[in-house]
């Protein structure tokens, strides 16, 4: 096997076949053994029904909703807490608000990791988005997209690029890209309050609904879930929240 081919095959998105043995001591693209550091979610239901038991780490995680992801970092806030303790950046590319600060450090978040990024252009998103993913200082990248539309190719350049890396990688897009195909191995929706429902999961359950209830929260802290839909008019009076 000449040089050049032996580096195809070596590469962790080359597929080998399910049944086929892998060479040179590493592992197809569509075998199990990828993905398989997880991330506690937080949410004892929400892991029991997750197929690892947790958030994939070095994968990308979908999140459709119609307030395009304003009202779901409750779900992700306990896995922030945990990042916190590895001293890597935790990524915020295009948020609709600027997060705050005092919400964040009443979570255990520590703020001196968090970095904010605000593209100038669709280009800049899906690059920034890229690099962060790559990026072995970052333990977690949140990118909103918004509602415009990608292209597979482009989702897929995300979804590989998160795969040479550890991060936390959550892609924040609008509920109509569920009629999309998409590469991520986990597409959730938060179809109503405190529900996530699960579109799609790669070797485990889907399209069933989880819910979340009250007791996994930390009493006394904030919570995030009850933030509106999106609209122009709540844009220009909601607060800043994370």
């Amino acid at each position: 096997m000449n040089d050049a081919l032996r580096e195809v095959v070596r590469r962790r998105d080359t597929w080998l076949g399910r049944d086929g043995q892998p060479l040179f001591g590493g592992a197809p693209a569509n075998s199990d053994h990828h993905g398989r550091d997880t991330l506690a979610t937080g949410y004892a239901a929400l892991d029991g029904a997750l197929v690892h038991n947790g958030w994939p780490l070095g994968n990308t995680v979908e999140l459709l909703s119609d307030a395009n992801g304003l009202g779901a970092m409750g779900l992700f806030l306990p896995a922030m807490e945990r990042l916190s303790s590895r001293g890597r950046w935790q990524v915020f590319i295009a948020p609709p608000c600027t997060p705050y600060a005092p919400l964040l450090a009443a979570r255990g978040i520590d703020t001196q990791q968090v970095l904010l990024v605000h593209p100038r252009s669709r280009e800049d998103l899906l690059w920034s988005t890229e690099q962060a993913l790559r990026s072995p200082t970052c333990s977690a990248v949140f990118s909103w997209l918004g509602a415009g539309d990608y292209r597979y190719a482009e989702l897929r350049k995300l979804q590989l690029a998160a795969t040479a890396g550890d991060s936390l990688a959550v892609l924040f897009r609008a509920t109509t890209a569920a009629q999309q195909h998409a590469p991520a191995p986990l597409r959730l929706q938060l179809p109503a309050y405190r529900q996530v429902h699960l579109l799609k999961q790669r070797g485990g359950r889907q399209g069933i609904d989880v819910s979340l209830p009250a007791s996994d929260d930390v009493p006394g802290q904030p919570q995030l879930w009850e933030l509106p839909a999106f609209t122009p008019a709540a844009a220009s009076t909601a607060a800043p929240v994370a």
